[in-house]
């Protein structure tokens, strides 16, 4: 990369806001937690810098590397962080960008016209949550230095030799702070997925990762010169597609881009990925909205233009020219404005009109000059519309008329008394012994039980209307209240905690994995918005005299074990295993499994929306190879195997 365009991008483009304060103190308001997920974040808000300089133009070669101590190199060929004295603060401008919070070149100017990451604050969050951190830049012929220890320069900026000819670049190498993070181990595969997503999105990257902790490397080059086009192959590897080429199309206006790979399987389900700036905007946003309506409107104008709908059918609708399709979404723009509870849906009401206009023309283009594919895709959708109308008189029978109306209501649910949904939470139960103890040992004040029984019905392998007429999960829509797919209303759900409590075997592994699959394709925004939990019923009671202790796996049994002085041979001490929540009783139940004061229970997230539909597809998909070949790759890592 040359040095020659970095005219615009100089020390005075790098703004201050205000000082780096309390980070330290409060790490979570900048990286989401201390948890695994808040040490990885560190590495992408590093990368994103990198990404943003490759947006403006500027790099187009990312190095990645996990050392051997488990520090971070991150190594790029932009224009390499200005180096000059800054003019407002009369320090270096790297001591700015990595010691003030909000310092950077984001914020107005034109050192950056698009990016994504903290905005700015990245760098300097990065740098305080480090053990150390140091960094060099490769600009001016130079070759620039600088250490900072938790936060706090420990050394000026130094030159330490030369660039070589027309070379520029910053590299940043960090240790996180053990004090900070509860866990300070990289996961490989973690930050190749999320790089791997960043590849894709940005065609003329290449981003190599490399692990140097074992005894030989592990590196892997990313670079996809087919770009969204080869991400929505990856997402259809294990299904089978019903058009070869994938469609896409890409336009520019003004300080707006758009991006659009699509593709149709012979799946029930549709899958939607959508990206600002880089940034994944889980719930939607206004360039979505466009997409929908626009591609609503077109394969309805094309199947009435030519008659492969007949003259008296409804219009399809937006479900129907949904199902089975894959596609990526991609805008980028100078000021995205982002809303919604997680800061994930892009709010911008002018791409709405840019998006819907850029995809009807594009799109219609394409139906016309492909018929073949044109028609392939139209008679799946007409397909989707009769299935369709048989789950829509489903839906209308189960849907409940008001949140507070129970006449409807499951006659296995046993609901609790409380009417503030905020204040509920439901227990779906696996099977009818472990429903009755956990009935009577509930709080049915706010507490309220469901059981189930019988074999579930797997979602993965379904169309909607064979999911509202399954006599196991129309239950659970039922009691929850908000419907399903398209017509779920958050607002109308019943119960805040939705918590899955299956047994601690392969049955419960089973109906858990089950349950999810539903949750996940069918009502997102429960997972989405935090509301779905698993319980965690104990594995086993240890009883010696007086003394008892409830432990969650094998290895909580055996710290006890040493703890206490105990061994399995004396013949005071009893371990009983629960082979299933219906040989609890019901105290037994309430006190280690139902008791907010003393269970646990563990909360579903999602973080990367690409990689959960892979791993759902692959867990319960049709085809078996890629199944076969996941449980080969992980049977290594199994802890507690039940046969």
């Amino acid at each position: 990369m040359s040095v020659n365009n970095h005219e615009n991008y100089n020390e005075e483009q790098i703004q201050v806001l205000e000082g780096l304060e309390a980070v330290r103190k409060r790490p979570g308001m900048y990286i989401g937690s201390t948890s695994i997920r808040g040490l990885h974040h560190l590495v992408y808000e590093i990368v994103d810098n990198s990404i943003d300089e490759s947006l403006a133009g500027y790099c187009d070669n990312i190095y990645v590397s996990i050392n051997s101590d488990n520090s971070i190199t991150v190594i790029d060929n932009g224009r390499g962080i200005p180096t000059g004295i800054h003019p407002k603060l009369q320090i270096p401008t790297i001591e700015v960008v990595h010691t003030v919070l909000h310092a950077g070149g984001k914020f107005g100017g034109d050192g950056y016209k698009v990016s994504g990451g903290l905005h700015g604050v990245g760098a300097s969050v990065v740098n305080a949550l480090s053990r150390w951190m140091e960094v060099e830049v490769c600009r001016d012929g130079k070759i620039h230095r600088q250490r900072y220890e938790r936060g706090v320069p420990v050394t000026g900026v130094e030159i330490i030799g030369e660039c070589p000819e027309e070379k520029t670049g910053t590299k940043t190498t960090f240790l996180p702070d053990d004090e900070i993070f509860e866990e300070t181990v990289f996961d490989f595969d973690t930050l190749l997925k999320r790089f791997r997503e960043m590849a894709f999105l940005n065609k003329n990257i290449t981003i190599t990762l490399v692990d140097k902790r074992g005894e030989e490397p592990n590196e892997v080059v990313l670079h996809y010169e087919g770009g969204i086009s080869s991400f929505v192959e990856y997402i259809n590897k294990n299904r089978e597609v019903l058009h070869p080429e994938v469609i896409y199309f890409s336009a520019k206006k003004n300080d707006y881009e758009l991006e659009v790979a699509m593709q149709y399987t012979d799946s029930f389900l549709e899958n939607i990925f959508s990206y600002a700036n880089n940034i994944t905007t889980t719930e939607g946003g206004t360039h979505v909205t466009g997409f929908k309506t626009a591609i609503t409107k077109v394969i309805n104008d094309y199947a009435r233009k030519y008659n492969l709908l007949k003259e008296n059918d409804k219009n399809l609708s937006g479900e129907d020219v949904r199902e089975g399709l894959t596609a990526i979404i991609c805008v980028r723009l100078t000021e995205p404005q982002f809303e919604g509870q997680t800061k994930t849906k892009l709010g911008n009401a002018e791409i709405r009109s840019f998006t819907e206009g850029v995809v009807t023309e594009k799109l219609s283009c394409f139906l016309e000059e492909n018929p073949k594919v044109a028609k392939i895709i139209v008679d799946k959708t007409i397909l989707s519309f009769r299935a369709r109308e048989a789950a829509r008189k489903a839906r209308e029978m189960t849907k409940r008329k008001s949140v507070l109306e129970s006449t409807s209501l499951p006659g296995k649910l046993a609901d609790c008394s409380e009417k503030d949904p905020s204040k509920c939470e439901i227990f779906i139960v696996e099977g009818d012994s472990a429903g009755g103890s956990a009935k009577q040992g509930r709080d049915r004040r706010y507490q309220a039980i469901l059981p189930l029984w019988g074999k579930m019905l797997n979602v993965e392998k379904s169309r909607e209307d064979k999911v509202y007429g399954n006599d196991k999960l129309s239950p659970v829509i039922t009691a929850l209240g908000t419907g399903i797919g398209e017509d779920m209303d958050l607002s109308k759900l019943r119960y805040h905690k939705v918590i899955i409590m299956a047994d601690a075997d392969v049955d419960g592994s089973h109906i858990r994995t089950l349950l999810l699959t539903f949750f996940f394709r069918y009502m997102r925004p429960l997972i989405e918005n935090g509301h779905i939990y698993i319980a965690q019923p104990p594995l086993y009671k240890v009883k010696r005299n007086k003394e008892e202790y409830y432990v969650y796996n094998d290895r909580e049994l055996q710290k006890l074990l040493k703890e206490k002085n105990w061994s399995k041979e004396d013949g005071n001490l009893t371990i009983q295993r629960f082979k299933g929540l219906g040989e609890m009783n019901s105290d037994q139940l309430w006190e280690t499994t139902m008791n907010p004061e003393t269970r646990t229970i563990l909360k579903v997230e999602m973080d990367d929306p690409v990689n959960t539909d892979e791993i759902f597809t692959v867990l319960m998909g049709e085809k078996v190879e890629p199944r076969k070949e996941f449980i080969q790759k992980y049977a290594k890592t199994v802890n507690n195997l039940d046969i």
